[in-house]
């Protein structure tokens, strides 16, 4: 079996782990502050696949019970594709997702977006600062500074995303994600920017409750539902958090 790809997954996380872990700590210590002082932990998807980070956080069995996700149906792999194309593209949708669901000043805004220049991830993060959230950023700094200032997928401002947050988070994922080549083919497979954000997520969330720990507050966290006395578990978060979450 070839393991081109399980490498590249491989080399991709070891980067992350070597250069991002203070950023994730610093991440994390936001996290572990919208929990102590009773706020939700919004998080929110650019567009496209980007979007699935979001839903990996969200009532999760094992991750944090506060997470709101910041969704919009029409920006995900469930709508059809080239709608969802169309309108991660479209100025101002993004600020009209964000507007809706209202972030005060000294909110949390997690944002996934491994490309990091596009119309609906500029503009939710502008309208999130505007309203004087604090944002932690996943993306890459790869497309963000290879992508050409003309490229057509690019906010009209040119900006990318890692300009507006408080915590970037680089993933390092390759212009085009893509990363296996077969010899003969023309088209290079095998995406891995969903793998390195989910860990990356995942690594926010623990090192979110180990600094609960050490401040001596107890992190919000699902059990499985699926699981004997997991709903006995849960209910008292869902009873919590469903009048704050919309998603619940």
């Amino acid at each position: 079996m070839d393991l081109t790809y399980f490498n590249k997954i491989v080399q991709n996380l070891q980067e992350v782990n070597e250069k991002q872990a203070e950023n994730i700590k610093k991440a994390a210590k936001l996290m572990a502050d919208a929990i102590e002082q009773d706020k939700l932990i919004n998080v929110y998807g650019g567009g496209g696949h980007t979007t699935l980070c979001m839903g990996e956080m969200f009532f999760r069995a094992g991750g944090l019970a506060n997470i709101n996700p910041i969704a919009e149906n029409g920006l995900t792999v469930f709508n059809q594709a080239l709608k969802y194309l169309e309108l991660e593209r479209t100025v101002n949708y993004g600020a009209a997702i964000m507007k809706y669901y209202k972030l005060q000043k000294d909110d949390l805004l997690i944002v996934f977006h491994n490309i990091g220049i596009n119309p609906a991830t500029i503009d939710a993060v502008m309208e999130a600062k505007k309203a004087g959230a604090k944002i932690i950023a996943i993306s890459s700094s790869y497309w963000q500074n290879d992508m050409p200032k003309e490229h057509f997928i690019r906010h009209p401002n040119k900006t990318n995303l890692f300009e507006y947050a408080d915590v970037c988070i680089d993933d390092y994922n390759p212009v085009g994600d893509a990363v296996v080549e077969i010899e003969g083919f023309d088209t290079p497979i095998a995406p891995i920017s969903n793998i390195v954000d989910f860990y990356i997520a995942h690594m926010l969330e623990i090192e979110c409750v180990k600094e609960c720990q050490r401040r001596g507050i107890k992190a919000p966290c699902w059990s499985s539902a699926n699981t004997p006395g997991g709903d006995e578990k849960n209910a008292a978060y869902l009873a919590k958090y469903s009048p704050r979450i919309k998603m619940l």
